[in-house]
């Protein structure tokens, strides 16, 4: 009983991954949203994607040049669109 009770304890503490995508919806905003659930699905990773477009919180996060990626609150890029390989490389 007690390993059964650990072992959901250890689950509900799995967090999920969550990128958020800034811009205002622009293409290349929209483009950055395809190549991240592209690159998803690929590896079979989770994520809940979010797509940001009020001015405010694009601000907050000193991002003065879209589309900006977000993954668990840490900006790792902006001003242009991910390629395939910076992707993987932010959800491992």
């Amino acid at each position: 009983m007690e390993k059964i009770r650990k072992k959901k304890r250890k689950q509900n503490k799995v967090k999920n991954m969550k990128i958020e995508i800034l811009g205002t919806g622009c293409a290349k905003c929209k483009k950055t949203k395809e190549a991240i659930e592209k690159v998803l699905a690929e590896t079979g990773k989770k994520a809940e994607v979010v797509k940001v477009e009020d001015i405010e919180t694009i601000l907050n996060y000193g991002v003065m040049v879209t589309p900006a990626v977000v993954v668990d609150g840490e900006v790792k890029i902006t001003g242009k669109v991910p390629d395939e390989k910076e992707i993987k490389k932010w959800i491992e």
